[in-house]
């Protein structure tokens, strides 16, 4: 029996995106951020949507448990992390250790925290990846379940690299939560 999706976003859900074209069994997407255009995404796919604002919470727990629960009771049990954009705590991890996935722009461990391509361009470095690996509460410091090479090229910048790197996201993301799913 496939697994039940749910996606985490916060921007404009090109990853979401990729994963409703891939058919994927998405049984809800939540936002921390309200108005983001990745909630239009899957509403237009019929897909049910919840914001968790966190100045709407006494605390980052407390929204990240009412995140945890909004998910469960629509039967997720594998959690992706698309364009996300806050570290998840302990009470999410309480329901979800173990069966949350996030997509990341650089080889990890290399390479980790929110500016993954600026830091690669920084480093000099002839190649970046598209990770897609665990999570777990450190940050991106959960194993990689797979990855591809994207070479950086000369005169790259911050903007031309990021497109090629989310381009092989958009491909593989959706055939390693396919493989999770079906599992």
């Amino acid at each position: 029996m496939a697994r039940l999706i749910g996606v985490l976003v916060s921007g404009t859900g090109t990853n979401l995106q990729a994963l409703i074209d891939a058919g994927l069994p998405i049984a809800a997407v939540a936002s921390n951020v309200p108005g983001a255009p990745a909630l239009t995404r899957a509403e237009t796919a019929g897909i049910p949507i919840a914001v968790f604002d966190a100045a709407e919470h006494e605390s980052r727990e407390a929204r990240d448990a009412a995140v945890a629960d909004w998910l469960g009771e629509r039967g997720v049990d594998l959690v992706v992390l698309a364009g996300y954009m806050h570290l998840l705590r302990r009470p999410f991890f309480d329901r979800y250790a173990g069966s949350i996935v996030n997509t990341h722009s650089a080889p990890l461990p290399q390479f980790p925290g929110a500016h993954p391509i600026e830091d690669v361009l920084a480093a000099g470095v002839s190649e970046t990846a598209a990770t897609v690996h665990w999570v777990e509460e450190g940050i991106d410091t959960g194993a990689v379940i797979e990855a591809e090479t994207v070479l950086v090229l000369p005169g790259d910048t911050a903007a031309t690299l990021r497109a090629r790197v989310q381009a092989v996201e958009h491909r593989l993301l959706p055939k390693v939560v396919r493989e999770l799913v079906e599992a």
